[in-house]
């Protein structure tokens, strides 16, 4: 039995009995499910007994109708193989909600070995997961071991990597938490520093970003936390993370995606640098509790967490008073076209979920899963 808000919910897997629409995206990456899309459906399907139609690279909609509940996992050891080196940590943020409702009565913890790319374009890395999104989640009463195995690059000869996740699943009938966010981001006490680099740009780029980072945090503790040879010219990954006084995080990265022909490695090493810097320098002058990235991908689990939560990603969100209920009939509110468009996707597979101000607050539907009938025998007629 599936329960939300005190009333029982017929879907509990996203896209359940629906044709759901997927990522109609103009320019040069297209439209459709990439490969790590069609990954996590597989995996979803298999652990569901789903009947799938559309599930293919490519496809503009997919139908998918589960037969069991996450209740029902029966293989708590999971091992995925992404297509070439499409995103684990995708995959992983694709499956991850569906396993925080597959917990048993003896509190068994579930593993996922993802094998793909760590390190890939138009995803975060697994610093970023690492650094800012776990510990994140970590306020909603998420908890996650991982492990990075080896990396998988989509950079230079594609590469593929590898990490393990430990999950510790809610109880049956237990839901997740609203977290207690921070109510003012705090100031800047320190920035972590992690640079994935060929070995003869590490010195030169680490001189760029203290350089950097002094002229526009003056002051602040650096702390070196990751210096790693990427051993190919290609590969080129930087991240920066700022702590703050309130206990935020708010991360900034750039995988190296221009030219290094005619440029040297002080070049290149410059213009990292002033890249990663202003962008930490622009989300910290937003004034919101929350970085642009990591916002969109909160969305589901204020939507499932029991309570109120408040995540704003501006000044103007965080002062805002206003208490009007949001329209949901399409992507709404502050933010990124994911985060507009994570909200609306979430309202409208959790119908009973409640947005404020455009998103600046949401009311979950305190999700819950019991361990007394499957999906099939709770649903709604």
């Amino acid at each position: 039995m599936c329960e939300a808000t005190g009333a029982v919910f017929p879907d509990p897997v996203p896209a359940t009995g629906r044709l759901a629409n997927s990522h109609h995206r103009p320019g040069k990456r297209g439209g459709g499910l990439k490969a790590q899309h069609v990954s996590c459906i597989r995996y979803l399907a298999e652990a569901t007994e789903a009947e799938v139609v559309g599930c293919e690279v490519g496809s503009k909609s997919f139908g998918f109708n589960a037969k069991l509940s996450p209740i029902d996992l029966v293989n708590r050891n999971i091992k995925i193989k992404a297509e070439s080196a499409a995103s684990v940590l995708l995959v992983f943020q694709s499956i991850l909600p569906f396993l925080l409702f597959a917990g048993d009565d003896q509190g068994s913890p579930i593993t996922v070995t993802i094998q793909g790319g760590t390190n890939v374009s138009f995803s975060l890395s697994f610093e970023y997961l690492d650094q800012v999104l776990l510990p994140a989640l970590e306020m909603f009463g998420i908890k996650v071991r991982r492990k990075l195995e080896y990396r998988g690059w989509s950079h230079g000869s594609i590469q593929v990597g590898s990490a393990r996740f430990q999950i510790a699943p809610l109880s049956p009938g237990q839901t997740l938490k609203s977290p207690e966010w921070p109510k003012t981001p705090g100031t800047i006490s320190k920035i972590d520093i992690s640079i994935i680099v060929p070995r003869d740009l590490q010195e030169p780029l680490k001189r760029s970003l203290d350089f950097e980072l002094d002229l526009v945090f003056p002051g602040v503790e650096l702390n070196a936390l990751l210096v790693e040879d990427s051993r190919h010219k290609a590969r080129i990954y930087t991240l920066l993370v700022a702590h703050t006084t309130s206990g935020l995080r708010l991360g900034h990265d750039w995988l190296y995606d221009s030219k290094t022909k005619d440029k040297d490695a002080n070049e290149i090493a410059t213009e990292i640098a002033q890249k990663v810097v202003d962008g930490l320098d622009a989300e910290i002058r937003k004034g919101g509790t929350v970085d642009e990235y990591l916002q969109d991908q909160l969305i589901v689990f204020q939507a499932l967490a029991e309570g109120i939560s408040s995540i704003p990603g501006s000044v103007e969100a965080l002062t805002s008073m206003k208490e009007r209920v949001d329209q949901t009939d399409k992507p709404f509110g502050q933010g990124s076209t994911h985060t507009t468009t994570a909200r609306w996707v979430t309202s409208q597979l959790l119908p009973q979920t409640k947005w404020i101000d455009k998103g600046r607050s949401c009311e979950g539907i305190g999700f819950k899963v019991y361990a007394t009938e499957t999906m099939t025998e709770s649903r709604l007629h």
